[in-house]
């Protein structure tokens, strides 16, 4: 890590902790303090977007809810027995196949913007949990060119049809939810970058143009708990 420190947006910040938002309730059943955070969210109703509907969802799903429901939920949707409803993989919406060449580049990535995969994490880097991690983390410590360069290589051709598949899948409820903040702030976001796009180039987050010899993200962080 630099020992300069970078000016982060009210906007970039709200980004962020959204992206980690997502990553934990993808990651694992909401704890009770996470549920608790969330049904009592303070929401301004009257903006009639589809993120303040989405919140508004989320946060009645939060108060009706138990444990329990959201623990097997959560299994069944990602879990299961040999296998979930939804496999929350990069390289799976992208080829078809896990284990495959989307991950070896994302791993590649990952190496060059100073990423480390923890030795007792189990799932692939791929998971949708930890490339939210990841994205909250460029947000917060990495120019817009790395987070742009990311999200469009590794994020934005497949995440759309994750949301959908997670909305329609047959045990979700609390994650339908899920699944629909989640579509709604992916919208925005692919929407935001689009914009980007048209004003900075598009390059790999690990060509060596793109490296400085200090990286923003030189210090390891761990992907997934």
């Amino acid at each position: 890590m630099t020992e300069s420190v970078r000016q982060v947006s009210e906007n970039d910040q709200l980004r962020a902790d959204i992206y980690q938002l997502l990553a934990a309730l993808l990651r694992r059943q909401p704890s009770p303090e996470l549920l608790q955070f969330l049904a009592n969210l303070e929401i301004d109703a009257n903006e009639d977007n589809e993120m303040t509907k989405a919140w508004l969802s989320l946060q009645l799903a939060a108060q009706q809810f138990s444990d329990e429901q959201l623990e097997d939920e959560h299994f069944a949707l990602f879990l299961g027995v040999g296998s979930g409803e939804i496999l929350p993989y990069g390289s799976w919406f992208m080829t078809g196949s896990l284990m495959d060449k989307p991950l070896a580049l994302l791993r590649q990535d990952l190496m060059q913007l100073g990423f480390e995969r923890e030795d007792n994490v189990k799932e692939p880097e791929d998971h949708v949990a930890a490339l939210c991690e990841v994205m909250g983390t460029l947000i917060l410590e990495a120019p817009s060119y790395r987070q742009l360069a990311f999200y469009q290589r590794h994020i934005g051709s497949w995440i759309g049809r994750f949301c959908d598949n997670l909305a329609k899948a047959p045990s979700a409820a609390f994650y339908a939810t899920v699944a629909q903040l989640a579509k709604a702030f992916f919208e925005m976001e692919a929407s935001a970058f689009e914009q980007l796009s048209l004003d900075i180039p598009v390059n790999c987050p690990g060509s060596a143009d793109l490296q400085p010899a200090t990286s923003d993200l030189a210090k390891p962080v761990e992907l997934m708990n």
